[in-house]
């Protein structure tokens, strides 16, 4: 703990300079880490130490004339969802790196509050904006001079710097791996279709599964998947093989099948890998998204702008990678009969 002042005010720089004996001007040079003298700059830290000065970030930034404020925001959909989590950490990774706190919001995929968190943000002077858009028209998150770049999804009708997952190749890989091993009766478990990443993947799953009958359930949440998983395997002639769409269903859908005794029976894949994945009996085939490189990219080209570039918006596609595990390789019941 430092001294503190005795009318118990926070120490100023001149404090510092004053106890230092150099000039105000030096150690605010010192402060914003340019090179000085090794005798003065000793003097400067010995009186920063017994003061206990820390540097006003806010004030400092109100007083440069780009307002920097070694910071970005970030919107996701929801911080607690683990593949949103670990795109921040990707994010997180870059703006350390820069020198930059990052700070998080969740929109719970409602527009409006999307709209409020990014006025929210930018009213406090950050540097960059990154967004997972909740949908809708994104024209709300013009922020005029701050940098944006959105992840994960694209924004509508706003031309802006955007990193994606292929989310359609994903989708047809895991049906195309699929059909490869005998299964005709392919069920498809989707979140809602308004969401760019739910529509993309439906768009690869039926690609793929070309003139073969569609077993789609859309509109899904963890609550609900199950029953949506007891009504396709409760058919005259029920899927053999089901696909998720996103990790929250992945982990319904799995938690379904155990229920209903048919872990061994029905093929599945999920979309986003998931805690335990490869631990469970059977273990768990899944199409990764490599969340942590979106969050890389994302803020990689959000620090580009800040940094001055100016050129056309750009779009980074990362590949997704069919992970193969023990639960896609259940053979169908007409085949185990053979």
């Amino acid at each position: 703990m430092g001294a503190s002042e005795p009318d118990g005010r926070r120490p100023t720089m001149k404090d510092v300079a004053t106890l230092a004996n150099v000039s105000l001007s030096t150690v605010s040079r010192f402060v914003n880490g340019e090179p000085g003298r090794p005798e003065l700059v000793a003097r400067i830290q010995q009186a920063i130490d017994l003061l206990g000065y820390q540097r006003d970030l806010t004030a400092s930034t109100l007083r440069r004339a780009d307002r920097a404020s070694a910071s970005i925001g970030v919107v996701v959909a929801d911080v607690g969802n683990p593949f949103f989590a670990a795109v921040l950490r990707g994010i997180e990774e870059v703006a350390r790196e820069r020198g930059s706190l990052t700070i998080a919001a969740s929109s719970d995929e409602d527009p409006g509050r999307e709209r409020e968190l990014a006025a929210a943000l930018v009213a406090r002077r950050i540097d960059g904006l990154i967004v997972v858009p909740a949908g809708g028209d994104s024209d709300h998150l013009r922020t005029g001079r701050v940098p944006l770049s959105f992840v994960d999804r694209p924004p509508a009708y706003l031309d802006a710097d955007t990193v994606l997952s292929d989310n359609a190749g994903g989708a047809a890989a895991a049906t195309r791996h699929l059909l490869d091993r005998g299964h005709t009766r392919i069920g498809f478990l989707g979140d809602h279709e308004r969401i760019y990443t739910c529509a993309e993947r439906l768009r690869g799953y039926r690609s793929a599964l070309g003139d073969l009958p569609e077993f789609v359930r859309l509109g899904l949440d963890q609550g609900v998947v199950a029953s949506a998983v007891a009504d396709l395997l409760a058919l005259p002639e029920p899927p053999t093989a089901l696909i998720a769409s996103q990790n929250l269903l992945t982990v319904g859908a799995i938690r379904a099948l155990r229920r209903l005794g048919r872990q061994h029976e029905v093929a599945f894949i999920g979309f986003d890998d998931v805690p335990l994945a490869d631990a469970l009996d059977p273990s768990v085939t899944v199409v990764s998204q490599q969340p942590v490189q979106l969050g890389r990219r994302a803020a990689e080209l959000l620090f580009s702008r800040i940094d001055g570039y100016a050129g056309p918006s750009r779009s980074v596609v990362v590949e997704t990678v069919l992970v193969a595990r023990g639960s896609s390789e259940i053979a169908t019941s007409e085949s185990r009969q053979r």
